[in-house]
């Protein structure tokens, strides 16, 4: 049967663009010199991405990687503003981790987001603007505009989507030690179980409920080798999912398998990779579970696995997934430390909501100003906003290049580019167009908009 657990996928997310605005003047009888009346454009769709707690997989992204939200309409006369388009929802599960990829190398630049909450959500790609129309940018110089901004052209670029499983406890070790065959004896969870390693290729997730009351999550986590921290054998994909966990199972095989390994060395290999993949899970609660314990001659072995577990501070359970002794005892000790470890968690204060944090972290980069030097006396000006606005300029209207030049000026452009060490002159390059520099003084000076703009900004009617 094909494998359809998907915890990893790299998608191509495009929001919508934003519609022109309109350069119009109002036009009736009686009316020979009426006021401009051009409308909005609308602004284009994103694309969000929410956690859904229904989800347990990204297995809805393994064959489509490209989406796109709908554009929004231009502008019309008469007020008229364009229709916003439509904003495309991507649903994921709880504990998916957002990244952007670098454009030329497809590897994580940056964390975007990470969606730890139900309902969850996070803009990854966000609506162009919609283009102003000329109603709002009459002064008391300026009565009758005769220009508009263009739509904004929407970003297009590639994120990744990782899933960390959002469980209580991990059961981790070795491969074949029997991690599979405990978690389908303490929960409902029937994984595969045969004699061979690597049995368990996905992660597997059940409730355990003890004799209390109290019941967890725990996750079978495929098994690991020495050298899975960097990323031998199934290391990277699956060392993601104990990252998460509030408690690691750490079940060794006191026989030692088909190839006689000795149960102290399985243990000190599997916690050496634990602590090289991530520092912070040397320290993670964790409680040793020396399996196979019904098997004659395994003695030796449990005891001195007991000794060195209990001296590294762990608490230690000798159990048997096979007749299912020690198993009780070990899950109402877990689910009891579960709990204790969730009360902890509430009294540092309770989770909250991050969506909005992830979207004033999304328009804190949009504003971000870049600048370089490229040659002696040229300039590379890089930034989503400062980009915008010079891709929503109608380059052949003279007065909509004047207007651009004067909000440089009000975003600190032109005081980026003087700290920088620019002089007046110099060539500055914004995507493929190139400006003269005229130093922190020289953008023309222009009034500042109307102020029943505002009110114009609600008079117009969608189509």
């Amino acid at each position: 049967m094909e494998n359809t657990f998907t915890d990893l996928s790299h998608i191509n997310v495009r929001g919508g663009d934003g519609g022109a605005g309109c350069m119009s003047f109002r036009r009736e009888a009686f009316v020979p010199k009426g006021g401009p009346d051009g409308g909005d454009g609308g602004r284009g769709g994103s694309v969000i991405v929410e956690a859904d707690p229904q989800l347990s997989s990204l297995i809805d992204y393994r064959y489509k990687h490209h989406f796109r939200a709908e554009r929004g309409t231009h502008g019309q006369g008469a007020r008229r503003h364009g229709r916003d388009g439509a904003d495309l929802v991507l649903r994921v599960p709880v504990g998916t981790v957002i990244r952007e990829l670098d454009p030329e190398t497809q590897t994580p630049a940056y964390d975007i987001a990470d969606l730890t909450r139900p309902g969850e959500r996070v803009v990854v790609a966000p609506g162009g603007a919609g283009g102003r129309g000329n109603i709002h940018f009459v002064t008391s110089v300026r009565r009758a505009p005769a220009f508009a901004e263009k739509g904004e052209p929407a970003r297009e670029h590639w994120i990744e989507l990782e899933m960390k499983l959002m469980a209580d406890a991990a059961l981790v070790g070795m491969p074949s030690v029997g991690k599979s065959s405990i978690i389908a004896r303490i929960s409902a969870a029937r994984p595969k179980i045969a004699d061979y390693p690597f049995t368990t290729l996905v992660p597997n997730l059940g409730v355990a409920r003890a004799a209390s009351g109290q019941s967890f999550v725990a996750a079978d986590v495929p098994g690991l080798i020495e050298g899975a921290s960097e990323g031998r054998g199934l290391g990277h994909q699956f060392l993601r999912h104990i990252e998460r966990t509030a408690l690691i199972l750490h079940v060794v095989d006191v026989t030692g398998g088909y190839e006689g390994r000795d149960a102290v060395e399985d243990y000190r290999t599997i916690n050496a990779e634990l602590a090289a993949y991530a520092s912070e899970l040397a320290e993670r609660p964790q409680i040793v579970v020396a399996n196979k314990c019904d098997l004659p001659g395994t003695e030796d072995a449990v005891e001195r696995l007991r000794e060195v577990a209990e001296a590294d501070g762990h608490q230690f359970f000798a159990v048997s997934a096979a007749t299912g002794a020690g198993l009780d005892a070990l899950v109402s000790t877990c689910a009891a430390e579960v709990a204790r470890l969730r009360a902890e968690a509430v009294s540092e204060g309770p989770a909250l909501d991050l969506s909005e944090r992830w979207e004033c972290e999304r328009q804190r980069r949009d504003r971000q100003i870049a600048v370089r030097r490229e040659e002696r006396h040229a300039w590379r000006v890089s930034g989503s906003q400062i980009e915008r606005m010079v891709i929503q300029t109608d380059w052949d209207n003279d007065e909509a290049v004047a207007y651009l030049q004067h909000r440089f000026d009000r975003c600190g452009l032109d005081d980026a580019l003087a700290k920088a060490g620019a002089v007046n002159g110099d060539e500055v390059r914004i995507l493929e167009l190139t400006f003269t520099f005229e130093g922190t003084d020289g953008a023309p000076d222009f009034d500042e908009v109307a102020e029943d703009d505002e009110a114009l900004l609600t008079d117009g009617e969608e189509y």
